[in-house]
């Protein structure tokens, strides 16, 4: 798709571009397709005079300097909606195998250690008839409540803007510490922004029950990590799981990874092949509408229109 449109210059490494390199790369471009490893900040845009348009395969846009492209006249694209279901769908899995056990299951039986059916082995947590908290009602917010109704949960959920549709789909807008000390199950989904980094925080995870189970599919920043450490080892809440972390990838020496009672994946929140494929196209069309000085179809900063 955007090799019909001009000159395509793609880094080929398994590692993320240096930002050096990528500077120097994107010198005469006038397109930038980017991922959410790639900071896009001030100095790098310095070094992109050309640019008309940025586009990022991912939602969160957290690793873009929005307020610069903006003075710059760049729209800034991103792939909202495509990948909404499937984050969810993970969430959902990282739930049950948080509240279940079901990793330390795994490891269990692969250790050997599996003698005979004992009616206290493992004891977990039920997710169906308990109360789970959503902390971030967007579209990924949204369909993890959808597929919690089918559970028969009682779902809260905290948002900014509280849902005028909260009655008609069965959520509970709440203030977050409601959230937090009522919920059986935590599940955050709240983009990343100044005031959400470390919303879950000491505090936060004091607030929550010692049976609770903690997810988190939003960005790793959005979870004081340190503290979370802390709160597992000392039993201030039973479990979490994990699709992101700070950093990204996490140390293979972290001491979340020695934990029975935490589950840490690879970020693979939108992690499947027909979600990838419409994330990929997504974020190409943006490059080529504005490339073509058309609107982008999914626009973080639409502003730019106005100047």
């Amino acid at each position: 798709m955007l090799e019909n449109a001009g000159e395509v210059v793609v880094w080929g490494g398994d590692e993320p571009m240096p930002a050096t390199d990528l500077a120097a790369a994107i010198t005469d471009a006038t397109g930038l397709y980017c991922m959410l490893t790639d900071r896009i900040d001030e100095a790098l845009l310095e070094a992109a005079p050309h640019l008309r348009v940025i586009s990022t395969m991912a939602v969160g846009v957290d690793n873009i300097e929005i307020d610069a492209c903006t003075r710059r006249g760049i729209p800034v694209g991103h792939t909202p909606g495509v990948l909404a279901g499937t984050v969810a769908d993970l969430a959902i899995g990282l739930l049950l195998a948080g509240a279940r056990r079901i990793v330390e299951g795994v490891d269990y039986v692969r250790a050997g250690r599996w003698q005979t059916w004992e009616p206290d082995l493992m004891l977990g947590q039920d997710l169906h008839g308990s109360t789970v908290g959503i902390v971030g009602f967007g579209q990924v917010g949204r369909a993890i409540a959808r597929r919690l109704s089918g559970f028969d949960c009682r779902i809260l959920v905290h948002n900014r803007t509280p849902p005028a549709d909260a009655e008609t789909i069965g959520v509970e807008p709440v203030v977050l510490e409601d959230l937090l000390e009522q919920s059986d199950h935590v599940v955050v989904a709240v983009a990343l922004t100044p005031s959400t980094r470390h919303l879950i925080d000491a505090a936060a995870l004091a607030a929550m029950k010692p049976t609770a189970t903690l997810v988190n599919v939003s960005r790793g920043g959005t979870v004081d990590q340190v503290a979370l450490t802390d709160a597992l080892h000392e039993g201030i809440i039973a479990m979490a799981a994990l699709d992101v972390t700070e950093p990204e990838p996490i140390a293979p020496y972290d001491p979340l990874l020695a934990m029975s009672n935490c589950i840490v994946i690879p970020h693979l929140g939108s992690s499947t092949v027909r979600t990838r494929e419409a994330m990929a196209h997504l974020a190409a069309r943006n490059v080529l509408a504005g490339l073509a000085g058309q609107r982008l179809e999914a626009c973080v900063n639409p502003e730019v229109y106005d100047r």
